[in-house]
């Protein structure tokens, strides 16, 4: 039997209401100050519009309202982390972009369903890393086909 080998993963981690989030690094394009946003009308009220950023018109997702978080004023802190998911780029508005770790990927838990709440639908799992507890974002649910059917309906 061939042994295991353990996976290092980098993760990006930023933060929601004083949780610390983390997603891949290779989903990740760039993090971003906040800008301004371009409105888009009836649209679900946790795409807060779209940016043109170097020529590319990106949705952007506020992920506390995707959460069902209370909504927060942007601060100084407030980052756009752009994501690439199914060919296409999306902005998810964080409370603030922490740093990068390098994680096995064998240290990865299933998450305790008791310990969220609605956001658990999100979720992949968490990460136990020294005195942290980093909890791993599933990109793919966050932005479900019909989220983006809705967007592209609108630009269209």
């Amino acid at each position: 039997m061939a042994e295991s080998v353990a996976t290092d993963i980098k993760l990006i981690i930023f933060e929601l209401k004083g949780k610390e989030y983390a997603i891949p690094v290779h989903q990740v394009r760039s993090i971003e100050k906040m800008m301004h946003i371009t409105r888009i009308p009836n649209i679900a009220p946790f795409v807060k519009g779209v940016i043109n950023l170097r020529g590319v018109v990106t949705p952007i997702i506020d992920l506390r309202l995707r959460f069902a978080l209370d909504e927060l004023e942007y601060s100084d802190r407030t980052r756009i982390i752009i994501i690439t998911l199914n060919d296409m780029d999306v902005g998810l508005i964080v409370d603030g972009a922490n740093d990068v770790v390098d994680v096995y990927e064998d240290t990865f838990e299933p998450s305790p369903e008791a310990a969220f709440g609605t956001e658990v639908d999100y979720i992949n799992g968490v990460v136990k890393l020294e005195k942290r507890l980093l909890i791993l974002v599933n990109l793919e649910k966050v932005f479900d086909r019909e989220v983006l059917k809705t967007y592209m309906r609108s630009e269209g």
